[in-house]
C-alpha cells in the first residue's frame, strides 16, 4: 500500500523508454502498436480507512500533485482516475498513469522532474529510417547494434548495406577490397557483425580470404653457421622450402627487434603485425606444431591488447584439425615494467598524451595483468609505453632462453 508520486512514476516511464526504444522505434517506423507506459498510482489504497493510515495530510499533497499533472493537459498523457470516498466525502481520485508514445513519455518525464533517458531518440529515428530505406533487416536487436556506432560508422553502415544489394557476389574480393562508399579498409573487420546482422549475409563466408603473410629470421646457430640466408616471407597456399622446423616460435611486433634478434636453437622470430595479423598467424601450420610458442610486444595497452587476441586466437582448433594451445610471452610482466620504467614515454609519435584503457583482457596471466595495470591505469601512471625496441635485444634472447629452460613441455 503506497502513493507513487509524479517523479516517481516519470522515472519509472524513464526506465521503459530506456528498456522499450528499440522495439519502440522499429514499431514507429512499421505504424504498429506504439510505445506505451503504465504506472498504477496507488497501489494498495481503496478506503478512507488506507488514506488515515498514510496520513490525510500526505494524501491531499499527492493528490494535487496529480492534479497538477493532469492540468498540463500533455499530448497522450492520461491520468485515470476513479469514484473513492475519504472522511465521508466522494471525490474521483488519481489511480493510473497512461503514456502513450515516445514523445509523450520524455515529455511527461521532463515535467515531472524525473531523470532523462540516456537515448537520443531523434539520432535513433534517422539511422533506423536510413537503414530501413536501405532495405536493412531492422528489429530491436540490430536498431540497438547500429545506434552504438559513431555517425560515421552508421552512415557507412547504412551505405554497405545499400551497395551489398547490388553485389551478390564477393568471391572475388578480400575484405579489404570491398568496394562501399565511404568504407575504410578495417571497417569489416571492426564492424563485420553489424553488417551480418542488418543484412543476413555472413561476409566472413563470402569473401576471399586474406593470405597470411609472414615475414620471419631465422635465428638457429647451425643454420646461420651455414652462410644461408637469415631473412625470409612465408605466404598462404604458397610453395615454401623451410630451412628447418621450428620449435620455437617467437613473435614480435617491431621489424628491429624481428631483424637483429640473437641466435636460439631451433627458432624462428616472426614479425607480428598487430591484432589482425595475429589471427592470421594463428592459421599458419608451423606456428600451430611449433613446441613452444612465444609472444613479445610493446609494453602498453596496444601490446597486451594484441598479446590477449593472439592468446585467444591459438587456443581455438586450427582449421586443419590442429588443437588449439598455449602462448607465452616475455618481457611483459611487472617486473619488466619496472626494470624498463627508464624507458618508458607517456606520448605518441606526435607528442599527444597516451590515453589509459578500460579494456578488459580475460586471457593474460596475473603477472601480465598487473603490469598491464601499471601502463593503462585511468589514474597517475609512471609511463604508458615501453617500446620492445628499445630494449637490449641480448635481455630478451636471455629471457626466452630462460623460458624455455624452465618448461619441459608446452600444451599441443
Amino acid at each position: 500500500m503506497r502513493l507513487v508520486s509524479p517523479r516517481e512514476a516519470g522515472a519509472r516511464v524513464a526506465a521503459a523508454i530506456t528498456k522499450q526504444w528499440p522495439a519502440a522505434v522499429c514499431a514507429e517506423i512499421a505504424g504498429t502498436e506504439p510505445f506505451r507506459a503504465t504506472v498504477r498510482l496507488r497501489p494498495g489504497v481503496r478506503s478512507s480507512t488506507d488514506v488515515a493510515s498514510l496520513g490525510f495530510d500526505l494524501w491531499h499533497e499527492w493528490a494535487q500533485s496529480w492534479h497538477d499533472v493532469a492540468a498540463e493537459r500533455l499530448s497522450a498523457v492520461e491520468v485515470g482516475d476513479s469514484r473513492m470516498v475519504v472522511e465521508g466525502v466522494p471525490d474521483q481520485v488519481p489511480v493510473e498513469l497512461v503514456v502513450t508514445g515516445l514523445d509523450a513519455a520524455l515529455g511527461l518525464v521532463g515535467l515531472v522532474g524525473a531523470a532523462a533517458p540516456e537515448v537520443d531518440l531523434d539520432r535513433v529515428r534517422r539511422i533506423a529510417r536510413e537503414l530501413r530505406e536501405a532495405g536493412a533487416a531492422l528489429t530491436p536487436a540490430t536498431l540497438r547494434s547500429a545506434v552504438r556506432l559513431s555517425d560515421v560508422d552508421a552512415r557507412v553502415l547504412t551505405k554497405a548495406v545499400g551497395w551489398l544489394a547490388e553485389h551478390p557476389d564477393l568471391s572475388g574480393s578480400t575484405a579489404r577490397q570491398v568496394g562501399v562508399p565511404e568504407m575504410h579498409s578495417k571497417w569489416l573487420e571492426q564492424h563485420g557483425r553489424v553488417l551480418r546482422e542488418v543484412t543476413g549475409r555472413d561476409l566472413r563466408a563470402e569473401l576471399r580470404p586474406r593470405l597470411a603473410v609472414v615475414h620471419l629470421t631465422y635465428v638457429d646457430p647451425e643454420y646461420l653457421a651455414t652462410g644461408a640466408r637469415r631473412h625470409d616471407a612465408w605466404t598462404t597456399d604458397d610453395a615454401h622450402d623451410l630451412p628447418y622446423t621450428p620449435r620455437t616460435v617467437l613473435v614480435v611486433e617491431n621489424r628491429d627487434s624481428r631483424l637483429w634478434f640473437p641466435p636460439v636453437q631451433d627458432a624462428f622470430v616472426v614479425e607480428g603485425g598487430g591484432r589482425a595479423a595475429a589471427s592470421l598467424l594463428a592459421g599458419v601450420p608451423w606456428v600451430r606444431r611449433a613446441e613452444n610458442v612465444v609472444y613479445w610486444g610493446d609494453i602498453d595497452a596496444d601490446g597486451f591488447a594484441i598479446l590477449d587476441h593472439f592468446r585467444r586466437a591459438l587456443a581455438a582448433p586450427g582449421d586443419d584439425g590442429t588443437p588449439g594451445r598455449d602462448v607465452a610471452s616475455i618481457l611483459m610482466d611487472a617486473m619488466a615494467a619496472q626494470r624498463y620504467a627508464h624507458l618508458g614515454v607517456s606520448t605518441d609519435k606526435d607528442g599527444r598524451p597516451i590515453p589509459p584503457s578500460a579494456t578488459h583482457l580475460p586471457h593474460l596471466s596475473a603477472d601480465e595483468t598487473a603490469a598491464y595495470h601499471l601502463v593503462a591505469t585511468a589514474g597517475q601512471a609512471e609511463f604508458r609505453r615501453i617500446e620492445q625496441e628499445r630494449l637490449p635485444e641480448l635481455d630478451a634472447q636471455v629471457a626466452l632462453l630462460a623460458l624455455l629452460a624452465a618448461a619441459t613441455s608446452w600444451p599441443s
